[in-house]
């Protein structure tokens, strides 16, 4: 569900680049093993690129202070969206809604240049892509209620494989929620977060961490909300195709 946007920015061209030049072409990794190593980082800003979404999108969103609490009070600065493979699908850095009070670069990596027109897209253009893309998928990601809040959107909870709330993770800091960094060290062997954050990197780490668990995930998951209802329909049809054929044979007899 799509709620609305804070305000509505001038619409501008739908693939600015941060260097005000052509987008650079994504290269599209065609093996279906799982992600063992911290991909390569990828052009930034490009947009909707080249390659296939596929059933499973890992997102992650950096954001930026603003009044009357910039420590606390954020709205969105930059988004990124990366398939099960760790491909990149979608980056885009936002124009702001409101003034921004604290760029909180040395966390974001979003600097003021980034979010000035001509580099950054309007939010309602970046809130549609990401609601078109994430329409049907199955949404993984790292306390992603703070993303959903800064897009102002909202994604069915049976459709969400969150890092930070799966049990087995949250082992590793004593049943608390852990931190991406710390998850992404321990689980994956990876250093991320060692300076300015990358959201491509951060939803890579998600997705691999995913990957990881992902049968502890489905586990859980079952537990929670049950078998799907297509499952649960495809069960009862067996059944009663087995019922019949037991009454046919007891007939013969």
């Amino acid at each position: 569900m799509t709620d609305k946007p804070p305000q509505r920015s001038k619409s501008l061209s739908s693939k600015p680049t941060v260097n005000g030049g052509s987008t650079p072409s994504i290269h599209r990794t065609t093996s279906t093993t799982s992600l063992s190593a911290l991909p390569s980082k990828p052009h930034i800003n490009c947009g909707r690129t080249s390659a296939l979404a596929g059933k499973y999108l890992a997102l992650d969103c950096e954001m930026v202070g603003v009044a009357p609490d910039p420590t606390n009070d954020s709205i969105l600065a930059r988004v990124s969206l990366v398939n099960y493979h760790g491909d990149l699908i979608y980056d885009s850095f936002v124009l702001p809604t409101e003034p921004v009070l604290d760029y909180r670069t040395h966390v974001s990596g979003v600097s003021p240049h980034h979010l000035r027109p001509g580099q950054a897209r309007p939010f309602a253009d970046v809130q549609k892509d990401v609601a078109a893309l994430l329409k049907g998928k199955i949404l993984v990601g790292h306390a992603l209620r703070n993303d959903e809040k800064v897009l102002f959107l909202s994604h069915p909870k049976r459709d969400v494989r969150d890092t930070a709330r799966h049990p087995d993770f949250r082992k590793h800091s004593g049943g608390m929620a852990p931190s991406l960094k710390k998850l992404a060290r321990v689980v994956l062997g990876w250093d991320i977060q060692g300076g300015e954050h990358s959201s491509i990197e951060d939803a890579q780490a998600c997705m691999a961490l995913f990957q990881r668990e992902k049968e502890a995930f489905e586990r859980e998951h079952v537990r929670v909300w049950g078998l799907p209802k297509k499952v649960v329909e495809k069960v009862e049809e067996v059944r009663e195709q087995v019922k019949k054929k037991k009454k046919k044979a007891k007939r013969k007899k």
